[in-house]
């Protein structure tokens, strides 16, 4: 479960839950594919917590495109 950040907040920076699942995901499987590579996230950090605290500190955001 994710606590911290809220998930309210994420919602209000991103607009929808639907684009805010769409851009965790996606942030945090390129982060796990990171992983091997490199140490992108701590050790024993969840890839979907870091990539909604990244999302919360603005340092990924949604683009939409029509």
């Amino acid at each position: 479960m994710l606590l911290e950040p809220p998930i309210d907040k994420l919602v209000e920076k991103v607009g929808c839950k639907y684009a805010l699942v769409c851009l965790v995901t996606k942030r945090a499987r390129d982060l796990q594919q990171k992983i091997g590579d490199e140490k992108a996230i701590a050790e024993g950090t969840n890839p979907i917590s870091y990539a909604a605290k990244e999302v919360y500190d603005d340092k990924v955001f949604a683009v939409y495109e029509d």
